[in-house]
């Protein structure tokens, strides 16, 4: 479990995230959804450490964000964030095995390059293992980026937009691949979504945020309603009966 005890980010006397109290249960995706600026990121990457806490407490697994040593926590839980900037005559493989940089201290053995050959298998990325991110499209390299952070092999996994850069086939294959890792793996993923209908049908939770503030927290059913996601994103939204599920149609 993830649990955020008056979580807060200061930015300026103006702009302020939190404070935020809330628990992400184990298992399964949790989406944050919410207008742009409503501190989905900031939350995520406080998770992940990668940004400091002003206040309050964040636990993963029980585990103390900001007292545990950095490797403990690199075992626990891996993180994507928005922008990546790994020099690109990496090849896929490369990439994919600074995943295993926690487990390794940068040495690989054949268990480590078993678990960086299942990621990229996993990510349909067998093909690429070779090529140089400079080589690949940014939806190829986005999928090798999720690849070198499921083959970190953590029970946490933080993703950032993860599908930036992907078109609505890719889109449909890295959630598919995601629910599988929650669904096969037991990973607990947590991932930053701005599109409310993949969120809606690939997801077990909810977090939906709004001037750095929680919101709602529900499962899809309870937050694929016409007045909820209205006030969440501040425009008229109606709920419709899709083939798959709810739809949220809003334009």
């Amino acid at each position: 479990m993830i649990t955020l005890t008056d979580v807060q980010k200061d930015y300026s006397d103006s702009v302020q995230i939190g404070p935020v109290t809330t628990e992400i249960e184990s298992g399964g995706i949790t989406a944050l959804v919410g207008p742009n600026g409503a501190g989905k990121s900031t939350i995520l990457t406080m998770i992940g450490r990668l940004l400091d806490i002003d206040q309050g407490q964040i636990t993963v697994a029980g585990h103390d964000v900001v007292n545990t040593p950095s490797k403990a926590i690199a075992k626990i839980l891996s993180v994507l964030r928005q922008e990546n900037h790994f020099v690109t005559r990496l090849t896929v493989r490369q990439l994919v095995g600074f995943g295993r940089f926690p487990h390794s201290g940068g040495r690989l053995t054949l268990g480590d390059e078993k678990y960086i050959s299942e990621a990229i298998d996993f990510l349909n990325l067998t093909e690429l293992e070779n090529r140089y991110l400079d080589q690949l499209s940014g939806g190829q390299r986005q999928r090798a980026y999720v690849a070198m952070v499921l083959a970190q092999q953590t029970d946490y996994v933080l993703l950032d937009e993860p599908l930036n850069n992907l078109d609505m086939q890719h889109a449909v294959q890295m959630m598919k691949q995601l629910r599988r890792a929650a669904d096969e793996l037991g990973r607990t993923i947590v991932i930053v979504l701005h599109d409310i209908n993949f969120a809606a049908h690939y997801s077990d939770k909810i977090l939906a945020m709004k001037h750095g503030q929680v919101v709602k927290h529900g499962t899809p059913e309870e937050i694929m309603r016409n007045e909820v996601l209205s006030e969440i994103f501040n425009t008229e939204v109606n709920v419709i009966d899709g083939p798959n599920g709810p739809l949220a149609v809003y334009y």
